[in-house]
């Protein structure tokens, strides 16, 4: 069994269809002040979803001593560099979606696997993705379909459910972009036999 340092249904739901047991915990990171700390150090969106998985494993490591604690985070950058973070309201999703239309973007998903306060594997996936022209009349209506559920998602988008119809092209896993890079992980959990192999 592996500990979830982590509430995200979405990841829940990916382990719970692998068949991976697991137990959930809240790591309780202020999400936000760990951000603005770790881009005053320069860090890049690839090295920031890395840095706040491991976080958020280590924090719950601390509590469930000899457990396997998977951390994980997201991170989501334009084409030109700059980063993308979760809405604070649907107004500013809808300037989120508007800013990604007929854009190329990267999301970064990372996973850090923690035992007793150190991390022993992890694993950043990017995916590239190509967002098609999006009239407004288009990000109105998507955003009043999904608003309660895309809120919480980096970009405003969830890949399993309405959120699809915003792309017209994604390279790349769609486990990573639901949240988990699940193929490496289960790699990583044969070898550890916490899987059969």
């Amino acid at each position: 069994m592996i500990v979830l340092a982590s509430q995200s249904a979405s990841r829940r739901a990916l382990l719970e269809a692998a068949k991976i047991e697991f137990e959930a915990l809240s790591p309780g990171v202020d999400e936000e002040a760990a951000k603005e700390a770790l881009r005053a150090d320069g860090l890049d969106a690839r090295a920031l979803a890395d840095a706040l998985a491991e976080l958020k494993a280590l924090k719950v490591s601390r509590r469930v001593p000899g457990g396997l604690v998977l951390g994980c985070d997201q991170t989501l950058s334009l084409d030109d560099g700059s980063m993308i973070d979760k809405a604070v309201d649907r107004a500013d999703a809808a300037r989120i979606v508007r800013l990604l239309s007929g854009r190329v973007h990267h999301l970064h998903s990372a996973a850090v696997i923690v035992l007793n306060g150190e991390p022993i594997w992890r694993h950043v996936e990017r995916v590239r993705m190509t967002v098609r022209p999006l009239s407004d009349a288009f990000i109105d209506a998507y955003l009043e379909s999904d608003w309660e559920e895309c809120r919480w998602c980096v970009g405003c988008y969830r890949i399993e459910g309405p959120g699809a119809q915003l792309f017209s092209k994604v390279e790349g896993s769609q486990f990573a972009i639901q949240g988990l890079p699940l193929l490496p992980l289960l790699d990583f959990l044969r070898v550890r036999g916490v899987l059969a192999a």
